[in-house]
């Protein structure tokens, strides 16, 4: 049999940081990863290819959702040629899990599977504006069994407050873990397997979030890490994660993993597969006038923009 873990939290909590900590709670043992992204593209696969595991991403939507579940399904009983003693998925930060325990209750269909819970990943500072606007994250509480309350570094007292207040209106029973940086001990393990009860919500149906907007835009190696940075703070503020990775002319590869309205491109040492280099994912809710914002952008910084989807 293989344990079955699943990673949820909306986008940028720290999901792909926590997986390198809890990765290495099941040093020694056959691990499988799967990694699920929204954008076309994916980018955390590319950042976790170093780490010993079974590698394999399921991109351009949720693996919850009627669009990529067929492919997720697929590759879990492909896993069971594999022989993994534990399967980690990172969901996207825009799924909505509710139906995961029904999905791994089809014993006939897994029988090698062995589903031990959901960790879901919270922001302490962006929390509670994003639970008023993304319907997305109650569905991720409803699904998970233990929650790790991440960035309590970078929180003010209210902030953990109105955070804590709404974890526990939603899930008044449900264990929380905090930490900065994602960091975990096998206290996690033993929480998820002490909490066995359902989790709230079980029977709601699988369905995308349909408040999410995309774009993607594919960037010229001519530009700049300044310019890149400028053409970012022309739209970062109307939205809720860009993120990729953009060959510059001056600084290399970069790996732009912006949040909220805070723009970070760091220098990146990764090998990044051409068809995923140059690509810039743009995820914004309904009614933020990105569309307008990006594509002022695109105008002002036209000789570096191929293409925008």
């Amino acid at each position: 049999m293989s344990k079955l873990y699943l990673i949820t939290g909306f986008l940028g909590a720290g999901k792909t940081t926590f997986l390198k900590q809890f990765i290495a709670l099941f040093a020694g043992q056959k691990i499988q990863l799967i990694i699920n992204e929204f954008g076309q593209e994916g980018v955390d696969g590319t950042l976790l290819s170093h780490l010993d595991a079974y590698l394999q991403e399921i991109s351009g939507g949720s693996v919850f959702c009627s669009c990529r579940l067929d492919q997720f399904e697929n590759v879990l009983r492909g896993s069971a040629d594999l022989h993994p003693d534990v399967i980690l998925v990172e969901a996207s930060g825009l799924s909505d899990p509710t139906g995961v325990r029904r999905l791994f209750s089809q014993t006939d269909r897994f029988p090698h599977i062995e589903y031990q819970g959901a960790v879901c990943l919270v922001d302490a500072v962006r929390f509670p504006k994003l639970y008023a606007t993304a319907r997305t994250c109650v569905k991720q509480l409803a699904a998970s069994d233990v929650i790790v309350l991440n960035k309590i570094d970078k929180a003010s007292a209210e902030q953990l407050d109105a955070t804590r207040a709404l974890i526990r209106g939603q899930r008044p029973e449900i264990p929380v873990i905090e930490t900065s940086f994602g960091r975990i001990d096998r206290t996690l393990l033993d929480l998820l397997a002490a909490h066995t009860a359902d989790a709230p919500g079980e029977s709601m149906p699988l369905t995308a979030d349909l408040t999410i907007r995309k774009i993607n835009v594919q960037i010229s190696p001519d530009i700049s890490a300044y310019e890149l940075q400028k053409f970012i703070e022309m739209f970062i503020e109307d939205t809720f994660r860009v993120k990729g990775f953009v060959q510059t002319c001056d600084r290399g590869m970069l790996l732009a993993d912006c949040v909220g309205n805070v723009v970070s491109l760091a220098p990146t040492s990764l090998q990044v597969p051409a068809e995923k280099a140059g690509w810039l994912t743009i995820l914004s809710g309904a009614g933020m006038p990105v569309h307008k914002a990006v594509k002022q952008a695109c105008q002002w910084y036209a000789r570096f923009i191929q293409t925008v989807e």
